[in-house]
């Protein structure tokens, strides 16, 4: 099982779009996924039901994430993706599904108030590192950029020069993707790339 906590610091950062489309191309891939939906506003369990997604999504927005989630799902799931509210929201919801991940997703456009608020996460990575029996792995998914902006490749060297690993694939700023909520997850787009960036992360440790 591998589990993939989705976060940032503030809402609107695209994490529940992230989440639900990350689970939808491992689905795609063939692995068995489930969805949890951490954040008390319940959007990501909303969207399942409205969109009637195959993949199974439970709420379980609690400060001990990592104690339960084991004993409720099951040991042959593949892949868990937790969306998460906001950081500055739920500090202890969020500490509690980076404890339990094997991978975090930092969500963000490349702009320079989502940069901005940056330190504040990788502070909450490091505060749960001493709670944990291996490093996590992060990661940066830059999503609603602009095709041949400066913007991309500026904050890519920024957060790289800083030690940070942004993953290579980027999401392009797309009405469908931007209107998606309450219905199918049917075009993956560059969602499906960014999967298989993701199942690569912390191979080998």
């Amino acid at each position: 099982m591998k589990i993939i906590t989705v976060t940032n610091f503030k809402g609107g950062s695209g994490k529940t779009t992230t989440s639900a489309y990350l689970a939808h191309a491992f689905a795609a891939k063939g692995r068995s996924v489930v969805v949890v939906d951490a954040d008390p506003q319940g959007s990501a369990l909303r969207w399942s039901e409205q969109g009637e997604w195959s993949i199974p999504t439970l709420a379980l927005p609690v400060k001990d994430l990592h104690k339960r989630l084991v004993g409720i799902v099951s040991a042959s799931t593949g892949i868990v993706v937790i969306d998460t509210p906001p950081l500055e929201d739920q500090a202890g919801i969020v500490s509690s599904a980076l404890r339990i991940a094997d991978v975090a997703i930092v969500s963000m456009a490349p702009t320079m108030g989502e940069y901005e608020r940056l330190p504040e996460v990788w502070a909450a990575i490091d505060n749960v590192e001493p709670l944990r029996a291996t490093p996590l792995v992060a990661a940066v998914l830059m999503n609603r950029t602009v095709t041949n902006a400066n913007s991309t490749p500026m904050f890519r060297e920024l957060m790289t020069e800083e030690g940070h690993t942004v993953l290579s694939t980027t999401i392009p700023r797309r009405e469908p993707i931007a209107q998606a909520f309450g219905g199918p997850v049917t075009e993956l787009g560059k969602y499906a790339a960014a999967a298989d960036e993701i199942e690569t992360l912390g191979a080998g440790r």
